[in-house]
């Protein structure tokens, strides 16, 4: 049975869909871009200090399933541009030091709002 995750302290999904699904122990967290999850306005001039906001939103809702980025199992990160991956992995290894999940990083020719990066990822209780 599937179950819709939820939290104010991360931005309303901008299209028909969910923040978060939880299905048995999984928890799949949609793509988090930089946005502010008050104003619902993208924040960060650069592809670091959106990593930064896109993951402190999926934080929320980890957090609204009981989890944290220490149930993170696996990563999508979505670049507007391959040239920012060194500074997203910075402000991704602060996330995710002790814990690596599993990630795929790919390039892509546009993002929401004009983001310049996307981060999903599914959870589970370890």
């Amino acid at each position: 049975m599937a179950e819709v995750v939820r939290s104010d302290k991360a931005p309303a999904p901008i299209g028909p869909y969910s923040q978060a699904i939880r299905a048995g122990d999984q928890l799949f967290c949609s793509g988090m871009i930089a946005l502010d999850p008050q104003s619902g306005e993208l924040v960060g001039s650069d592809a670091a200090e959106q990593a930064d906001q896109a993951l402190k939103n999926m934080g929320a809702i980890l957090a609204a399933a009981h989890l944290s980025y220490a149930n993170v199992v696996k990563t999508t990160v979505f670049l507007l541009d391959m040239n920012d991956f060194a500074a997203v992995n910075a402000v991704y290894a602060k996330y995710f030091d002790a814990n690596k999940p599993a990630r795929t990083t790919v390039a892509v020719s546009g993002l929401p709002k004009g983001a310049r990066v996307e981060i999903d990822a599914i959870a589970m209780p370890r």
